[in-house]
């Protein structure tokens, strides 16, 4: 629900913007969004005896060196409509609507096994082949049997699994005989 509330509200703060503003947009919002993931300041943005007022403050204060009217209009309107709870989904929608403009994504691939660095950069090479864009990736060791590549904000996945190529394998035998 968060994720819907914050794509409103970007798609205003985002119009008319290139990619230079919406850059920075997103590195304002994720310095806003790593502030809530400290206890204290959580505590704070959302206690009810806290002054909207006093919230208002404490998030423009944060932002005194950004400089622009439209982000201090926009948080006083997040703050206004009650919507400060949704600052850490506004970062992360940002990121996402500046990575669809530079057509720059970042994905994972998970596998048992150490993937070397090159089948990595070839990997990423092909996936961005395939997408028109550029995709890094970096491995993750999982106890997935086989590799599996996601690009989250791409919205794929593509996975081979030992297990699943093993039982074909066997299916094409017993059928060939």
């Amino acid at each position: 629900m968060e994720e819907l509330i914050a794509k409103k509200y970007i798609k205003a703060l985002g119009e008319g913007a290139d990619l230079e503003a919406m850059q920075n947009m997103a590195s304002l919002f994720a310095a806003l969004s790593d502030a809530f993931s400290e206890s204290k300041f959580h505590t704070v943005m959302m206690s009810p005896n806290v002054a909207t007022s006093d919230k208002e403050s404490i998030l423009l204060e944060a932002l005194k060196d950004t400089k622009s009217q439209k982000i201090e209009n926009f948080i006083k309107l997040i703050v206004e409509n009650k919507r400060i709870d949704i600052i850490p989904a506004i970062a992360t929608e940002l990121q996402k609507r500046v990575a669809q403009m530079s057509k720059t994504y970042e994905g994972v691939v998970y596998s048992d096994d150490a993937i070397a660095d090159d089948v990595l950069s070839q990997l990423s090479e092909g996936l961005g082949k395939r997408f028109d864009a550029t995709i890094s990736l970096k491995a993750v060791k999982s106890d997935f049997n086989g590799i599996k590549v996601g690009v989250e904000s791409l919205g794929v996945e593509i996975n081979f699994s030992k297990d699943r190529i093993d039982g074909q394998m066997i299916d094409h035998i017993i059928k060939a005989i």
